[in-house]
């Protein structure tokens, strides 16, 4: 796909509801704030923050980062994430992406939304492969526990998409959506303890990214309206770029945004 200009880019993020005017609802974005402000592991992504924060002060770094309705009284309803913000921070990270190109990095890549970012994921990883950079896929077939609200305890086991994109399987043969920190806490631990190359570049989501940035990695990944620990990293100096969009839209409405990356990292 030819990529797009920034104006292009823009009318499409707000047309497929990548960003703009958003379906995340407002109420679900607060309680998240809410919740990782009070420090509940689930919400902090395996980051360690360097202070506490309020939940005032969780949305105020939304606003500014992500671009979510300023006002504290907006209680229900859907929310917004700047299509600006989304496309600087999208700069930023194709900035990043071009600085690993050029020094044949070694490069993680992980996602947590398998079912609508990987190809995302896969393209990066494919062009960086291309360019040199050696795609690092520690501890496949790593399992471990979860506890589900349904049904107690569930497997999830560390698979590798094609292309070395890490998400999580159950026994189901299924991926799954994931906020867990552990997973990459695992691979990095396992790189360690091999003396492998260690990641120059993290390129991930929710806890694989946060782990990363809490590892002292250059962490770069994409976040939505209502996960606010990656944000608060990147206002912390932990993680590197976060890109602010909904990232729970079909697969194929990334694509422009995929290609706009790659052009800027000049790897199309």
């Amino acid at each position: 796909m030819t990529a797009p200009s920034r104006a292009e880019l823009r009318e499409h993020l707000v047309r497929t509801m990548i960003a703009g005017e958003v379906a995340t609802p407002r109420q679900n974005n607060l309680l998240h704030y809410r919740r990782m402000a009070a420090g509940n592991p689930y919400y902090q992504f395996g980051l360690e923050f360097k202070r506490a924060w309020t939940e005032r002060e969780v949305l105020e770094v939304m606003v500014e980062r992500c671009g979510v309705d300023p006002d504290p009284y907006h209680l229900y309803g859907d929310d917004t994430i700047d299509p600006e913000l989304t496309i600087d921070a999208l700069e930023a990270m194709g900035d990043r992406i071009a600085l690993a190109a050029e020094r044949r990095s070694p490069v993680v890549l992980a996602t947590g939304h398998p079912a609508t970012l990987t190809p995302v994921y896969q393209a990066v990883a494919a062009a960086l492969a291309e360019r040199g950079c050696r795609i690092l896929t520690p501890a496949a077939g790593w399992e471990y526990e979860i506890e589900t609200s349904h049904s107690g305890l569930e497997l999830r086991r560390l698979v590798y998409a094609p292309g070395g994109v890490a998400m999580l399987e159950g026994d189901d043969g299924r991926t799954h959506h994931t906020h867990d920190s552990a997973p990459m806490e695992q691979m990095l631990a396992v790189l360690a303890a091999e003396g492998a190359d260690w990641p120059d570049l993290a390129m991930a989501d929710h806890g694989w990214a946060g782990a990363a940035g809490q590892a002292g990695i250059d962490a770069v990944g994409f976040a939505d309206c209502n996960d606010p620990a990656l944000f608060v990293g990147a206002a912390e100096g932990k993680v590197a770029v976060v890109v602010p969009l909904d990232d729970g839209v079909s697969p194929h409405h990334y694509a422009p945004m995929t290609a706009y990356l790659l052009n800027r990292a000049g790897l199309a």
